[in-house]
C-alpha cells in the first residue's frame, strides 16, 4: 500500500560546526530515503539560489544545528533570518517540519534549540513532527544504546564528547536521527495523499 502513496521530497537544512551534526543530518537523510522519500542535504551556511528553490519545492524541511550557548549556531540563525521573505509570502505554509541537534553535554540546553526550530516552523505555518518515541535509558534495565537515550520528545537530540571527532557520535543517537527521518517522510507522504484526495 505504501508504494501507491505519493513520494515526498524532504530537505535537511543544517549547519555543522565540527562534523557531528553532519553525521546526524546524513542519518535523517538515510531514514527518510529508506521510507521512500527523495532527500536533499542542504548546508545552510553555503546556500545557493538553487538550494533555496529546493527548499521551496520540498514537502518537508528538517532543521539541524549544533547547540551553542543554549541555541542554534550563528550560521543557522543567519539562515533563519534570511527566510523572512518566504515567511511573508507563506512559501513554506503547510510543509512538514522537524528538527535535530547535538551538543557535548547530555542536556546541554538542547531543548532550547529544538524549541527554536519548532517556533521557526510555526512562524512559517508548517506542521511540526516530533520524535514519537518514549524515552530510553531511564530504568535499571535500560541501556545507553536505546533509541532516544537522552529522553527528548520535540526532536532528535544527540551528545558527542567534546574531545572526539565524528567517530564519537553515539550509534543510538544516529539511529534516533534515522527514526526521525522516517517519521518525517511518512508524515509528508500522508499529507500529500490527503491533499491529493481533496
Amino acid at each position: 500500500m505504501t508504494d501507491a502513496l505519493p513520494q515526498p521530497v524532504v530537505s535537511v537544512a543544517y549547519h555543522s560546526g565540527f562534523g557531528h551534526t553532519a553525521v546526524l543530518a546524513e542519518a535523517v537523510r538515510d531514514g527518510a530515503a529508506d521510507a521512500g522519500a527523495t532527500v536533499h542535504l542542504v548546508k545552510v551556511d553555503e546556500m545557493t539560489d538553487a538550494e533555496w528553490a529546493q527548499l521551496d519545492a520540498s514537502d518537508a524541511i528538517v532543521f539541524g544545528s549544533p547547540t551553542y550557548m543554549g541555541t542554534a549556531s550563528a550560521a543557522f540563525h543567519a539562515f533563519a533570518q534570511q527566510t523572512s521573505g518566504r515567511w511573508a509570502d507563506r512559501a513554506w505554509q503547510d510543509k512538514i517540519a522537524a528538527g535535530f541537534t547535538n551538543s557535548a553535554s547530555k542536556s546541554g540546553d538542547k531543548l532550547a534549540t529544538l524549541q527554536y526550530f519548532s517556533l521557526l516552523g510555526a512562524q512559517h505555518g508548517m506542521h511540526w513532527v516530533g520524535l514519537g518515541l518514549l524515552p530510553g535509558w531511564n530504568s535499571s534495565v535500560a541501556s545507553e544504546n536505546d533509541l532516544n537515550r537522552l529522553g527528548f520528545f520535540l526532536g532528535a537530540a544527540a551528545q558527542s564528547n567534546a574531545d572526539q571527532g565524528t567517530e564519537g557520535v553515539h550509534k543510538a543517537d544516529i539511529l534516533t536521527a534515522e527514526h526521525l527521518g522516517t517519521r518525517v517522510a511518512e508524515a509528508a507522504r500522508v499529507a500529500l495523499a490527503g491533499r491529493a484526495a481533496l
